[in-house]
């Protein structure tokens, strides 16, 4: 029986005794930080 992470697509990696779900962050975008940004950062 499969669990619901596996029939919407999802898969596990095993690390040692453990089934880890094998998951990864989608790449963001790269937005220039604005002047007020900026200067919150200082």
């Amino acid at each position: 029986m499969k669990s619901i992470f596996e029939q919407i697509g999802g898969t596990y990696i095993l690390q040692g005794d453990y089934r880890l779900p094998n998951l990864t962050l989608p790449a963001e975008d790269e937005r220039p930080i604005s002047v007020w940004g900026q200067r919150r950062l200082r």
